[in-house]
């Protein structure tokens, strides 16, 4: 057995992939030349300060942001259906029956189904039509819910963001990314580095806690991918001092979600027009960032200048920063994606374009999120005066 344990431990840790050329974990140990470098035993510091970050979630969505959202007439509760098994049983096989035409499995249509179960029930089709629309409902997360979790990721991301700022204002590589490989792998870790580095990981942990805790959603899957795909480059960016290039690949994604979720935010607290101009500069930070900072000054670093700034001819293609590569190509592609379907909304939207149409009723958007994915659903009609701002409104729903 211990064989084994070796064997796999060998395998895990194994100097020829973390550590580029001939280097071992012996000059990643710490010594008295006054140079600190990341130990694996730290990323212990963001387990235990995730729990502080999910107790102070904890309260301000109690004491701050439910106050706030509740002055706003915003319901914690979602009015549940009475429990009536016929229609449950109906529901779980169609949950839109009145919607759209279709054909029952023994030729009888959508109307007829519905009065039938009317008659089963002893209900009135209005009254059947209602508890289908209650029972929708009720599986939705309630608005006020939304409103507390966007407030919350909100006011991180923005102090997180400027904390970033802050923190990179006497870094060389901020300027320069050639630096943030000269000198590997004696990078010495500064406390607010190393603060900066906990935060984040605390905060995706607690968020990836929290999946578990609060109301599915119907993004689960695609968040929980997400967030431990994020921890994975973090702790692995950690375990072999990568963290240079690591804080700027944070900094970067921060500078957006802020606007996203402050969009979010105002949609839910019914201020349209202040959503419409937050998430036209969420489009713009969105290009700056990802679309333009990201593939041409942080990919491009780690493609072609981590190489010379190693002082290696060649760090191969088996090695940690072959997945690094990897793993970063792979989340611009999702940017690429992610950026054509917030094109397709906003041209829709300043177009005036009908989504509620049958034919516009298939498109799928993506949700902007180090990644996360979500549907807009095009139900009903609405008021043509107003339907600009339900488009954009709509893609900032979750």
């Amino acid at each position: 057995m211990a064989d084994i344990w070796n064997t796999v431990y060998e395998f895990v840790w194994s100097e020829q992939f973390w550590l580029a050329g001939n280097y071992t974990w012996d000059v990643l140990k710490n010594t008295d030349n006054g140079i600190y470098h990341p130990q694996i035993a730290d990323l212990l510091t963001s387990v235990y300060l995730s729990i502080v970050v999910y107790t102070i979630r904890i309260l301000f969505e109690r004491y701050i942001f439910g106050p706030i959202g509740h002055s706003f007439g915003l319901k914690a509760i979602v009015k549940k259906a009475a429990p009536v098994p016929i229609l449950e049983n109906a529901f779980k096989q169609k949950k839109s029956p009145s919607n759209e035409i279709l054909q029952h499995p023994h030729g009888i249509s959508n109307h007829r189904l519905i009065s039938s179960l009317a008659k089963q029930t002893d209900m009135t089709v209005r009254q059947v039509e209602r508890w289908f629309r209650i029972r929708r409902n009720q599986e939705r997360t309630p608005v006020f819910k939304k409103f507390c979790e966007s407030s919350w990721r909100g006011l991180f991301y923005f102090f997180i963001f400027w904390y970033g700022v802050y923190l990179h204002l006497d870094k060389v590589w901020f300027y320069e990314t050639m630096q943030a490989w000269a000198g590997w792998p004696h990078h010495h870790i500064t406390n607010d580095v190393y603060w900066y580095y906990m935060i984040e990981a605390a905060f995706y942990i607690s968020l990836l806690f929290s999946l578990f805790t609060d109301n599915k959603r119907k993004d689960f899957t695609e968040m929980v991918i997400h967030h431990v795909a994020t921890l994975l480059l973090m702790f692995m960016s950690w375990t072999n001092n990568f963290v240079r290039i690591g804080t700027l690949v944070l900094l970067v994604h921060d500078a957006v979600d802020f606007w996203m979720e402050s969009a979010k935010v105002a949609k839910y607290l019914g201020y349209d027009k202040l959503c419409e101009r937050l998430f036209f500069i969420f489009m713009v930070v969105w290009v700056l960032t990802r679309m333009i900072l990201f593939p041409f000054r942080i990919i491009r670093s780690t493609m072609f200048e981590a190489p010379t700034g190693i002082g290696i001819p060649t760090v191969g293609w088996c090695t940690m920063w072959s997945v690094y590569n990897f793993l970063l190509c792979i989340l611009q592609v999702l940017h690429i994606i992610w950026f054509y379907y917030i094109c397709l909304i906003a041209k829709d939207a300043f177009r005036g374009q009908d989504l509620y149409h049958p034919r516009n009723q298939k498109k799928i958007v993506s949700k902007i999120s180090l990644s996360t994915t979500i549907i807009l659903h095009c139900e009903g009609a609405i008021d043509q005066s107003f339907r600009q701002r339900a488009i954009l409104c709509e893609f900032l729903d979750s």
